[in-house]
């Protein structure tokens, strides 16, 4: 009696070197009768299933895999697939699996395509002889320029698999960071969508109706009641331009956001004086740049060429400046503590851990406890902006949607005391 289930055992893939390789599916029964089946590449079909046989597994269905119907399935490669990469390399090449065997193993675990044609990319370019560091430059999107030099200094010291731990270390807590930033911006971003759809809603559909029954009174309404009306009307009437408006601005709110690195610049330092979340994205930047400062520095990367990777880093475009500034200066001999100084944008707390790392030769020690120390304010101040934004997105919601009700009831109200 045979049993069904997955292949608990991977059969050794066959070699790729070229492009003419393809993905194909297969099911078949080992030598106990066992079902089995999985994915394999291969040059041709006939050829998989000599390779299947030779390995014990009479095949019954090969066939290529097919093809997505609306262009390459799943998700992009998220900055989360890499930091989770970085710690299955790490964790693989420290048990003592050869490189080519750990991106084998890796990209056969992941069930994003476009991550696992991306490894299998890298592996390919690896058995051609190119090192890790060019194979993952070839994808600078998802590798970006402090991950390959990185990795370029772990190679040239021969101590990748512990450059690759620091990375996703790194990247791990990086990632942790942003999901904070990002939660003390999600809530009240979507409260407020939600205000703006409801009131939305109200005036387009519910108050026209409130309007026919107040035409049959007769009588004059309060001033209130007669300016909702007439933004009902408004919406009634010129809806589209408003959805047209809206959409528009935030498009071009991002495109020139991405696209003009003066209203980027002017923007990202408007952010750092809003009262609370300035504070969030201040703290944050301070953190990411320390902590980037700190990994790059202990893997080996001279300092000035680790400032210009970690400029990119931080963030905002603000600390990105003052990064580069401190590069140059630190490139003409100025002690890293006195150029962070003279930006007179950095804290005195850091400058001094800054100065007291110089001095010990353990810069990378002390930005390590800078960045701890202002990962915990930016997790202390997400705590406090919640709390702060709770009450506020309360009056939010009353002053729209309440001030829509009390108006619309202000003439039955008026109604009722001339009766």
């Amino acid at each position: 009696m045979s049993a069904t289930r997955n292949a608990v055992r991977k059969p050794v893939p066959v070699k790729r070197g070229t492009s003419e390789f393809a993905p194909f599916v297969w099911e078949g029964t080992d030598k106990r009768g066992v079902k089995m089946k999985g994915e394999q590449s291969a040059k041709n079909a006939n050829l998989l299933r000599a390779e299947l046989r030779r390995q014990g597994i009479t095949p019954t269905v090969v066939k290529p895999k097919p093809k997505p119907l609306f262009g390459q399935a799943g998700s992009a490669v998220t900055p989360k697939d890499i930091a989770f990469f970085s710690r299955q390399m790490a964790t693989m090449m420290k048990s003592g699996v050869p490189i080519v065997g750990a991106l084998e193993i890796i990209a056969g675990g992941h069930k994003n395509p476009r991550m696992r044609n991306m490894i299998d990319t890298i592996r390919t370019d690896i058995e051609g002889g190119s090192s890790l560091y060019e194979a993952i430059s070839r994808h600078p999107v998802q590798f970006d320029e402090l991950y390959r030099n990185l990795v370029r200094a772990g190679e040239s010291a021969g101590v990748l698999e512990t450059v690759l731990d620091t990375i996703a270390t790194y990247k791990e807590n990086i990632e942790s960071l942003k999901g904070k930033i990002k939660k003390a911006l999600f809530y009240p971003a979507m409260t407020i969508a939600v205000a703006i759809i409801v009131s939305a809603i109200l005036l387009i559909f519910v108050i026209p109706q409130f309007e026919e029954v107040f035409q049959g009174f007769g009588a004059d309404l309060p001033a209130f009641t007669k300016m909702i009306v007439a933004a009902s009307n408004f919406m009634v009437s010129y809806w589209w331009i408003m959805l047209f408006a809206g959409a528009g601005s935030i498009f071009g709110f991002i495109f020139f956001y991405k696209r003009s690195p003066p209203f980027q610049h002017f923007l990202d330092r408007v952010i750092l004086k809003v009262p609370v979340l300035g504070q969030i994205i201040d703290n944050s930047a301070i953190a990411r740049f320390a902590r980037t400062t700190a990994v790059t520095f202990r893997a080996g990367v001279p300092l000035v060429e680790a400032l210009e990777s970690v400029a990119g880093a931080t963030g905002n475009s603000v600390y990105e400046k003052a990064v580069l500034r401190i590069r140059d200066d630190v490139a003409v001999g100025y002690p890293m503590n006195l150029a962070m100084k003279q930006t007179n944008l950095f804290p005195h707390m850091v400058i001094q851990m800054a100065a007291i790392g110089e001095e010990a030769g353990a810069l990378d020690t002390m930005l390590q406890k800078v960045a701890e120390y202002y990962e915990q304010e930016v997790n202390n101040a997400v705590d406090a902006l919640s709390s702060l934004i709770e009450p506020l997105i309360m009056v939010i919601l009353g002053v729209l949607v309440g001030g829509m009700v009390i108006g619309m009831y202000l003439p039955i109200f008026k109604l009722a005391s001339v009766v």
